[in-house]
């Protein structure tokens, strides 16, 4: 499963007004104007450049993949091979599965936020941690934990019910740092003129949500188009299951390409009725001080339900899932560990994760650096080339880099080097916009300092801009590594023979049937991502401070 969590925001870009003559910036101010040293501009290094032209134009090989396999495939077939009743019945599936879902998440993260950001409920600090936590169960692993309580799940409900409890983290985290930064003046004043706490709530407080639920549902969309494991558990078909089960079954090309190609078209969908559904609204606070600490509400009589509410998420998200593992462990006792499989599966899962993490911090960086230190139209070209990429679903982009190996570089297929490629153009946006808001903080003035004092240009980059951006470069890393330690779909496309990935080695314990060799691979994973996704929660309270 490609696991994409909700990006840290880069920090807003300081404007001159219009009606005032702008002042020349200082050399802190961050801008490709002021990155020069004694009034002379500087142009980006044609090694940066080339980087980050290069890794953008690989990340094109999928849509283009996509695009190039229907026109060879010609209108006759490709429109016998899409106007089918199974495609009728794979597009039935998907659409209700995401009309249904992300409504369902979006009220449920709102709701949560509301309650341990705004009210005074006893507890809501740890339930705020507490309700980011099912991010770190891998919802394939979600799906095992529910089919193993209740083995007759199956059918769109089913789905319904293990997306939501898999994915509502991904509005509520964003949503509740919003929360966080609304200026309570606003409300107040609502409330003066006659509103009550619900008016106020849906006419002042759910507006201003508009973007972190709309960039929230979003990533659940996405999610729920990409998601295989999750579903196949519960023999709900969806476009991804089926392209999974028809390239594994028959090999057949043409027929999964006919059905990427939906995918994608339903993936564009998305991305462009998210993008309208956000408008031009500005939603920056105007005027001088700073805002107050928003007043917490009572919940008075409905305190116990506020309980029932939050305790029964956390149950259900992670309550279930745990309980299953916990009880296939102690069923299976020592012997499952004894495996000497577990520790290998261990092992291969954290070196994945390690190379892939440290390559795509390190291509994603020429990109970051080109946005935050030389903007320009060719710049934001290279950044939304990879946010397109990876908003695909991870069966696209690895059936596009299948057919580029087998056909162009053959030596390369079925190789780490293959997979290590796909995961950079699937997870480099979680290190791209973690690199581009460090870097955008790091004042410019101290590393031209440093070189006015005859330090050289790289060395003063190491020292001085380097040490400032660490933290955001560690959690670009330690995000991609999250993604790659839960990553299915494209693995199982993928991986060389004798690969044994957590991931990988947990989906063919439950192919057999068998949950109890299945529980130490979901444990692991588990464990593997916790601390990633304590880290997520804090980063998003420290940049949602005023």
């Amino acid at each position: 499963m490609s696991a994409t969590l909700p990006p840290v925001s880069p920090a807003p870009e300081r404007r001159d007004s219009p009606s005032v003559p702008p002042a020349s910036p200082p050399p802190s101010a961050g801008s490709a104007r002021a990155d020069a040293v004694g009034g002379v501009r500087r142009r980006p290094s044609p090694f940066i450049v080339a980087v980050a032209f290069t890794v953008s134009l690989l990340g094109l090989l999928p849509l283009g993949y996509v695009i190039v396999t229907g026109i060879l495939t010609g209108w006759t077939e490709l429109s016998a091979l899409v106007f089918r009743p199974r495609v009728g019945e794979l597009l039935a599936n998907t659409v209700g599965l995401v009309v249904v879902t992300v409504p369902l998440c979006a009220a449920i993260g709102v709701g949560a936020a509301w309650l341990v950001g705004r009210t005074r409920l006893p507890g809501a600090p740890v339930f705020a941690v507490l309700l980011a936590a099912p991010l770190a169960v891998p919802a394939f692993v979600n799906s095992y934990g529910w089919v193993s309580a209740i083995p007759s799940l199956n059918g769109l409900w089913s789905g319904v019910l293990i997306a939501t409890l898999s994915y509502f983290p991904l509005v509520y985290l964003p949503c509740a740092a919003a929360l966080r930064r609304l200026d309570p003046t606003v409300e107040e004043a609502a409330g003066s003129l006659g509103s009550g706490a619900w008016g106020v709530f849906f006419r002042v407080i759910l507006p201003q949500l508009r973007l972190p639920i709309l960039g929230g549902s979003l990533l659940v969309g996405l999610h729920l188009l990409s998601e295989y494991g999750a579903f196949a558990m519960v023999r709900f078909d969806t476009f991804t299951t089926a392209i999974v089960e028809q390239y594994r079954s028959t090999f057949n090309g043409p027929a999964a390409n006919a059905l990427a190609g939906v995918l994608v078209l339903l993936c564009l969908f998305l991305l462009v009725g998210e993008s309208g559904a956000r408008g031009r609204s500005r939603y920056a606070r105007i005027g001088s001080g700073v805002a107050r600490t928003p007043t917490r509400r009572s919940l008075g009589r409905l305190l116990p339900l506020g309980y029932l509410f939050l305790g029964g998420l956390f149950v259900l998200s992670i309550g279930v899932p745990f309980t299953s593992v916990v009880r296939w462990l102690v069923q299976g006792g020592a012997s499952v560990w004894a495996d000497g499989v577990v520790g290998e599966a261990f092992l291969q899962t954290v070196g994945y994760g390690l190379i892939g993490a440290v390559v795509t911090c390190l291509l994603a960086f020429p990109i970051a650096f080109l946005a935050v230190r030389y903007p320009s139209r060719l710049a934001r070209g290279l950044e939304s080339v990879n946010y397109l990429t990876s908003s695909l679903p991870g069966i696209v982009t690895a059936l596009a880099l299948v057919t580029v190996s087998i056909r162009f570089v053959q030596p390369l297929y079925q190789t780490m080097v293959l997979v290590i490629a796909t995961y950079v153009l699937m997870f480099l946006p979680r290190a791209l916009v973690n690199l581009r808001a460090g870097l955008a903080q790091v004042p410019v003035g101290l590393e031209e300092a440093a070189r006015s004092l005859g330090r050289h240009p790289l060395g003063a980059f190491l020292g001085v801009t380097a040490r400032f951006f660490a933290p955001s470069a560690l959690a670009a890393g330690a995000l991609v590594f999250l993604g790659i330690v839960t990553e299915l779909t494209a693995t199982l496309l993928l991986a060389p023979s004798g690969t044994r990935t957590l991931a990988i080695q947990f989906w063919s314990k439950v192919n057999e049937i068998n949950y109890v060799g299945a529980a130490p691979y979901a444990l692991l994973m588990i464990v593997l991502s916790l601390p990633v996704t304590y880290l997520l929660f804090a980063r998003s309270r420290l940049t949602s401070v005023s």
